[in-house]
């Protein structure tokens, strides 16, 4: 993907997530209940807890959410109990989508991931039919700034755990293992450097392109159908869009 093209589209989604921040708080605070509820509310020693802490700052979820989430979560007895499933589709072309979600019913959340598939004359596929396109990675991008020395850059995260740093013209891509991310994040933070985007993410090894107007529109269904779901915590695609 071009680098410009790939830069465009990280804003665009960044904006997307912006209009829907009520909804992006509410499934960052499902992530955290789910991890404080897997390893203890103490992100020092959850590495887990700490990433999501990490990337729902990213988002500017505030302090005050993060802790409420947590502390519901840590004395919580009964209350819903979460289930982190992924499920695997085809998209119009063979596009290849995978869907992460947290549900309290896997009946319901199966039903209504099938639902948007076929909205868009996609279809639903068994556990391992596309995830070998994907890697498993955290993602951070950083916009370059007046003053922002490369360099440094690129030797403080990769102190704090990046495995790689890839330098574009419009800024910087810093890749690290998905429980490092919110290592990588702390540091960025504590040197005063925004973030664009954070997150961990299934990066596609290779694209797919769609030219067919319909195939777009169709395309387009699933996405829209699959984000609005309650249940779905994120939707990677190898479309190039």
């Amino acid at each position: 993907m071009a680098g410009h093209s790939k830069w465009a589209n990280i804003k665009h989604k960044k904006e997307k997530q912006d209009a829907k921040r009520a909804k992006i708080f509410t499934k960052f605070g499902k992530e955290i209940a789910v991890a404080t509820k897997l390893g203890g509310a103490d992100p020092s020693t959850n590495d887990r807890l700490r990433g999501i802490i990490a990337k729902a700052k990213a988002n500017n979820m505030p302090n005050d959410n993060i802790e409420r989430a947590i502390k519901k979560a840590a004395g919580e007895k009964g209350g819903a109990s979460f289930e982190a499933f992924t499920y695997e589709g085809f998209g119009p072309s063979g596009v290849a989508v995978m869907v992460e979600t947290l549900t309290d019913n896997k009946t319901r959340t199966v039903s209504n991931v099938r639902a948007a598939f076929n909205k868009g004359e996609g279809n639903l596929g068994v556990t391992g039919s596309v995830n070998f396109q994907f890697d498993h990675i955290g993602q951070i991008t950083v916009e370059k700034a007046d003053g922002m020395s490369e360099d440094e850059l690129m030797e403080m995260v990769l102190e704090a755990g990046a495995t790689d740093i890839i330098t574009e013209d419009e800024g910087f891509e810093i890749i690290t293992e998905p429980l490092g991310l919110g290592g990588v994040l702390e540091a960025l933070e504590g040197a005063g450097i925004p973030t664009l985007t954070a997150e961990v993410i299934m990066q596609p090894k290779m694209y797919t392109t769609l030219s067919d107007p319909a195939d777009i529109k169709n395309m387009n269904k699933i996405l829209n159908a699959l984000e609005d779901d309650d249940d779905v915590q994120a939707v990677f695609h190898n479309w190039e869009e």
